[in-house]
């Protein structure tokens, strides 16, 4: 059987990793080992931080909620119970984005919460 010689395939393989690692310091993105496994590790980490983000993120809308819910004295958990209980199906994004670009609408929303808290 005749031997098989992969020049192009391979060629083609360590540009493809040497192009990813571009960018890093030292060995990192000019030895072909070194860059394969900073990549693949680089690549571990994206997939695992993509789903932290949406984690991130929640948490960053429930903050922003919290401080403007204390400023109509009351909390954030008071508020989203009345909220739930009065039927009105606003996701957290959407709620911070009205206690920071739209206080009335939201001034609102937290009356309509105190009223259904008594």
């Amino acid at each position: 059987m005749p031997k098989v010689r992969s020049k192009v395939a391979r060629h083609k393989r360590r540009k493809r990793v040497l192009k990813e690692a571009k960018g890093y310091i030292g060995g990192r993105s000019k030895l072909y080992r070194t860059a394969k496994e900073t990549v693949m590790r680089a690549k571990a980490f994206a997939t695992a931080h993509r789903k932290d983000r949406k984690g991130d993120f929640r948490r960053l809308w429930i903050t922003r909620i919290t401080a403007a819910c204390r400023a109509a004295d009351t909390s954030y958990s008071k508020f989203i119970k009345a909220l739930k209980d009065a039927n009105i199906e606003l996701d957290r994004k959407i709620l911070a984005e009205l206690a920071i670009n739209d206080p009335e609408t939201f001034a609102k929303l937290i009356e309509i919460a105190k009223q259904q808290m008594n």
